[in-house]
């Protein structure tokens, strides 16, 4: 076994309208040995220009900055870098801004005068294919899964698609679910993608906070 061996570290852009927001977190993210902040930009429209450029593997996306958005920044890099992670940033929650951040492809959403370790943890849990969630925006997203789960899926699905979204519910990855269910990753993302067009879901977040509200998760 070679002791030298070092994990490459998760590479980092930070995207926010405030210069002084972007120099705390690489000044804190950059005391981490597993994580490397690989850019700055100022505005979503300069955000979706740097991800193209520095593919990074999680993005700390701003909600509302000029020139462009984070939703709309978001939406925009999911489209063209599936495999990018991005955790979303604000100041304050609000549930609509909440609910379209995840909406368009957020995997974590956390407020700025989050404790560092809880940042890391967002970087570490998004490069992870996990959920990080800021209390208060699960509470959104509970309550928003309650009134699904009332109304009932729109398709059945299959005990297959079940054991997966139970996986799901307990935050494991695809690489963890095809594991433990001793299938191929890529059958596993085929199964995560069937149960979000089955029960109309846009993120991976929302399937498992329904699996939690399903009472699938022990």
């Amino acid at each position: 076994m070679n002791d030298s061996a070092v994990a490459p570290r998760t590479r980092v852009l930070l995207v926010d309208d405030h210069g002084v927001v972007r120099r705390g977190l690489r000044g804190y993210l950059e005391l981490l040995d597993d994580i490397e902040v690989v850019g700055e930009a100022e505005n979503g429209l300069r955000g979706v220009e740097l991800s193209a450029e520095l593919e990074p593997d999680v993005i700390l996306m701003d909600i509302v900055m000029p020139e462009l958005d984070g939703i709309e920044a978001i939406s925009r890099i999911k489209a063209a870098q599936p495999s990018v992670q991005i955790v979303a940033l604000t100041s304050f929650i609000e549930e609509e801004k909440v609910l379209a951040a995840l909406e368009a492809g957020a995997s974590g959403f956390i407020l700025k005068d989050a404790e560092a370790d809880d940042v890391a943890a967002a970087i570490r849990a998004a490069q992870n294919d996990e959920v990080h969630l800021d209390p208060a925006a699960a509470r959104i997203l509970a309550k928003g899964m309650r009134h699904r789960v009332e109304q009932g899926p729109g398709e059945a699905l299959t005990e297959r698609e079940l054991e997966v979204l139970s996986l799901v519910g307990h935050g494991r990855s695809n690489k963890e679910i095809a594991t433990d269910l001793g299938i191929t990753e890529r059958t596993a993302r085929t199964h995560v993608s069937n149960i979000l067009g089955k029960l109309d879901l846009q993120s991976r977040t929302q399937a498992a906070l329904y699996a939690v509200e399903r009472k699938l998760v022990n």
